[in-house]
């Protein structure tokens, strides 16, 4: 840990779970830049390595930390050897989350849904509790947590993950209120489908979601970093689509909602066996019917400022 002391010098530092693939190192790139030195978490040490060496690259230094977050004793391992350097943790972005899906309730293993919630919603907690109060100590910090579009929706096909980010939504949400005027910045933003390896270790690769077009982590990351730094309570990240989608979800009804969310997230054998059922053409109809609807309804100004966010 000397060794750590010795390489931190005078910049600001940034903590990052899940760090060292899609969104995550993304972040960092965009932490990097801004002049941050960082500490990135993941489960595994060769990618961590290869997160760290691109992010060195972008001019900071960087300690990695891997650790299984889905248990409390690495946890509190991670904290402490993130912590090590005795260095303040300036920046805290939440960002270690698994999905799952790939077929109803019935047929998702009980075992990878525990740890599914272990992971985004026990281990948020957990860390957040060990780093927040040095944060509110010194009257100073940012949290960035990473939520998704699925907070704001009922999730079928993947339910327990929609509903462990709609946690994670309002845990946020809940914690800005406590410190907005305490010096502690909490922000949350929202992804839709990004382009990282989420869909497939989710057990989504054959569904319309994993098969779609994708957003552009580095996008996502770049519009979730302007909202904390900007002190916004939360955002849609990624491209003019998914803003629109995050609008959709302020004006339609829950049974409306997982109607769209399962013309997305149901698997495709599924959906061709089933008579009767929307199809993904209804489905995008719907969505554009209530997008015209969103229009209307949220007015010039909120429209043009979700055109410059997509910038």
């Amino acid at each position: 840990m000397q060794e750590m002391r010795m390489k931190f010098g005078e910049k600001p530092l940034a903590v990052i779970t899940g760090g060292s693939t899609g969104i995550g190192l993304e972040l960092g790139r965009e932490f990097a830049r801004a002049g941050y030195d960082l500490v990135i978490g993941g489960q595994d040490e060769g990618k961590l390595a290869a997160a760290a060496a691109a992010l060195r690259g972008e001019g900071a230094e960087v300690v990695t930390v891997a650790a299984d977050l889905t248990r409390p004793e690495e946890v509190e391992r991670f904290h402490r050897e993130a912590t090590a350097s005795g260095r303040p943790v300036a920046i805290f972005c939440a960002n270690a989350g698994v999905g799952m899906g790939g077929g109803d309730f019935t047929e998702t293993d009980l075992h990878s849904e525990l740890r599914l919630i272990d992971l985004n919603v026990r281990s948020q907690v957990h860390l957040t509790k060990l780093i927040l109060p040095a944060m509110a100590a010194r009257g100073e910090g940012r949290i960035l947590f990473t939520a998704s579009i699925s907070s704001m929706m009922p999730g079928p096909f993947e339910s327990v993950y929609s509903a462990s980010k709609a946690f994670v939504h309002s845990f946020a949400e809940a914690l800005r209120n406590e410190w907005a005027d305490r010096g502690v910045v909490v922000t949350g933003f929202m992804p839709g489908p990004t382009d990282t390896n989420f869909f497939h270790r989710a057990g989504m690769d054959e569904t319309p979601a994993g098969e779609g077009k994708k957003d552009d982590p580095a996008q996502v990351a770049h519009q979730a970093f302007k909202a904390l730094m900007a002190d916004r309570h939360h955002v849609f990240t990624g491209s003019l689509k998914t803003k629109v989608q995050g609008l959709v979800t302020n004006v339609l009804p829950s049974p409306a909602l997982a109607r769209v969310h399962r013309g997305m997230t149901e698997p495709n054998d599924r959906r061709a066996a089933r008579s009767g059922g929307p199809g993904a053409a209804a489905i995008a109809g719907g969505i554009a019917l209530a997008a015209v609807g969103v229009a209307a309804a949220v007015g010039v100004g909120r429209r043009s400022r979700a055109l410059e966010e997509a910038e």
